[in-house]
């Protein structure tokens, strides 16, 4: 059996001057054993066809955790700061990498595969020099809400205005921040997804936010873990 792979996160401040403790994440997005575990590791396509409920339990029967908000947000905030993401080399200017997105594929790839347009840039490198794959695009990942979400970790109440989980450096759908809803916007008892899927376009990015029932099962909805 191979080893996981999973990275360190670095401290990250959020925009509200939160701190986000370091953790570690699975480089990859999950994918399932022969045994049927949770299993983090190149060469597998994501584990998908699973809902939000399944996800959690998956995790936690591995010893590990689903991906909560306010670290998906970490990875984002934190890769949208270095030069190395955008596209031109330089902050701000251009787009946030956006990954698997534009159809070139027809279903998850494993983290090998390796797309044939350079503008399908998997890879988000963080300030620790920890590098991700597949956190803006590929397939959608379930994410435990922990910003206006419940015990569950399921959305309990509409989006504030200065709710963090709105919060990015540009506009919705610009400079490769990906698609996500208004402020008043009210998912309550759904999921929340992250990413996008290979079939997103400009959707898809590091701040990409919707919505699922969290019983739904999709071909193109996995999940990500943390320990």
């Amino acid at each position: 059996m191979q080893e996981n792979a999973f990275v360190i996160v670095p401290e990250t401040r959020l925009p509200d001057g939160s701190i986000v403790p370091s953790f570690e994440v699975g480089q990859y997005l999950c994918s399932q054993s022969t045994d049927g575990r949770v299993q983090v590791v190149a060469d597998a396509a994501p584990w998908v066809n699973i809902n939000y409920r399944a996800a959690v339990a998956a995790c936690k029967d591995a010893g590990f955790a689903l991906i909560t908000e306010r670290q998906a947000l970490a990875i984002a905030h934190n890769a949208a700061g270095l030069a190395c993401n955008w596209n031109t080399g330089i902050v701000g200017k251009g787009r946030l990498f956006q990954g698997l997105r534009n159809d070139s594929v027809g279903e998850p790839q494993p983290g090998t595969f390796e797309p044939e347009d350079p503008d399908e840039q998997r890879w988000l490198t963080l300030t620790n020099g920890s590098r991700i794959c597949d956190a803006n695009g590929n397939a959608f990942t379930w994410v435990s809400d922990d910003v206006q979400g419940d015990a569950e970790g399921l959305m309990a109440r509409p989006f504030a205005a200065d709710s963090l989980s709105l919060q990015a450096p540009f506009p919705s759908l610009e400079k490769g921040m990906g698609w996500r809803p208004t402020p008043g916007t009210d998912w309550s008892g759904d999921a929340l997804v992250r990413g996008g899927g290979w079939g997103s376009g400009r959707d898809a990015g590091a701040f990409f936010l919707n919505l699922d029932w969290p019983g739904d099962e999709w071909d193109y909805v996995g999940f990500r873990c943390t320990r």
